[in-house]
Order: structure tokens, then C-alpha cells, then sequence
């Protein structure tokens, strides 16, 4: 599907989504119920909505699978769930806050919570790595040089640390998860850590591929072998 086309038809999901929120808003009635409905609804948003940004984001760096034209839907649908994301996280720290479920310090400096400062302290170290994988993807053409790109992709790497954090964070810090929930959690783990395996193996493969002399993707008897035969523009 076209990056055009996509916007297209996602065009009409944000004043859906809005229309929604409004609709639970009013028929829940008072703002302290509303607050209460944030109180649970904004973590479990911002962490299906980040879930997402992950599974788009190694998605989006599948060359096996994936054709360019693919990859740039796969890109487009990682940068809104992660933009998407982060305002819910923001959501989920004020609301959290004005329900006096932790401190404004708490939010702001890791494991300084007085009561679950190990749990909390997960939730605002996710919260910060999160935004600098946002940041410096946003900004990613002032990272061109090769020691600039190698801080990126160690920083934009960081959303999978945080991700794990994040997990840890919304499964033991909130109301106990069913069942099948905690299982689900565990099965994305599972997967997003094999995935990541096998892409991390694909640029050993090609690093070693390089610093052996040959371009990625060639063996010996790839092109460079058989330009050396007679009949292919070589001398014998």
C-alpha cells in the first residue's frame, strides 16, 4: 500500500479515536470519573501504542520480507504509534500525578518513589529512553557522520530496554493482569527478542562480509570470482 494511500485511509482514525474519548468522557459523567478512567486507560494506551512502535520499527528494517515501498508504510505506521505513544505516556504521568498515585520528583528522577521505588523507577527510566529514541529519530539527519551514527542507533536501540521496562513497569505496578495478558506480554517478548536476534546477526554477517573484502550478499563465487574467468572481462 502507497505512504499516500495509507494517509488516506488513516486520516479518519484520529477524529475517531478523539469522537471515542469524547463519548466515554461525557457518558462517564463527573471528572473524577473521568480521571479514574484515565487512571487505568492512559498506561495500558501508551503501552499497546509503544508495543506497536517497536513491532513497526523492526518491521520497518525487514529486507527479507518487505519490498522499499513496504518499508516506508512500515516507517509511517511506527513514526504515529510512537508519536501517538508518547502522548499517552504524558497523560498517563499527569494523571498519575494529580491522583497523588506518586510524586511530581518520582516522575521526574528514576527510583525516587518512597513506596515501589524499584516499579515506578522502571516506568520513568522507559519514559526517558522512549523519548530520546523519539528524539533523535526525529532528528536524524545530525547524525550523518559515522561515530554520529553509531551514538543513534546505541540511543534509538535504547526503546527496546525500554520497552522490557515498560512491561515490567504496567504488569506489577497497576491492578493485577489476567491471565492470558501476562502471557500475551511474554509471547511479544519472545518474538521482539528473536527478531532483533536474527536482524543483529544479519549486520555481523554483512560487517564481516565487508571486512573480508567482499561486498555484502556475495560468496566465493560471486561476482568477483567469476570476473576473473576467462569469458566474463578477466584475464585467466
Amino acid at each position: 500500500m502507497p505512504a499516500s494511500r495509507l494517509r488516506t485511509v488513516l486520516r479518519p482514525v484520529l477524529p475517531a479515536v478523539v469522537l471515542l474519548f469524547l463519548a466515554v468522557a461525557t457518558r462517564a459523567g463527573a471528572p473524577q470519573r473521568v480521571l479514574a478512567f484515565l487512571d487505568f486507560g492512559a498506561g495500558v494506551l501508551a503501552l499497546v501504542s509503544l508495543t506497536g512502535t517497536v513491532l513497526w520499527g523492526l518491521a520497518a528494517t525487514d529486507r527479507m520480507l518487505l519490498h522499499s515501498g513496504h518499508r516506508l508504510v512500515a516507517q509511517a505506521v511506527h513514526r504515529g504509534t510512537g508519536v501517538a505513544g508518547l502522548g499517552f505516556l504524558a497523560l498517563h504521568i499527569g494523571v498519575k500525578v494529580a491522583r497523588g498515585r506518586t510524586s511530581g520528583t518520582a516522575a521526574a528522577l528514576p527510583f525516587a518513589d518512597g513506596g515501589r521505588p524499584l516499579l515506578i523507577g522502571l516506568g520513568t527510566l522507559a519514559g526517558y529512553l522512549f523519548l530520546a529514541a523519539a528524539v533523535t529519530g526525529a532528528v536524524r539527519g545530525a547524525f550523518t557522520s559515522r561515530r554520529g551514527s553509531r551514538w543513534w542507533r546505541l540511543l534509538h536501540m535504547g526503546a527496546y530496554a525500554a520497552w522490557c521496562a515498560a512491561l515490567v513497569h504496567g504488569l506489577k505496578t497497576g491492578r493485577p493482569a489476567a491471565g492470558w495478558a501476562t502471557t500475551a506480554y511474554l509471547l511479544c517478548v519472545a518474538g521482539v527478542a528473536v527478531v532483533l536476534v536474527q536482524r543483529l546477526r544479519v549486520r555481523a554477517s554483512r560487517q564481516a562480509e565487508v571486512l573480508g573484502g567482499r561486498p555484502p550478499g556475495t560468496d566465493r563465487g560471486g561476482p568477483r570470482a567469476r570476473s576473473a574467468r576467462p569469458g566474463h572481462g578477466g584475464r585467466p
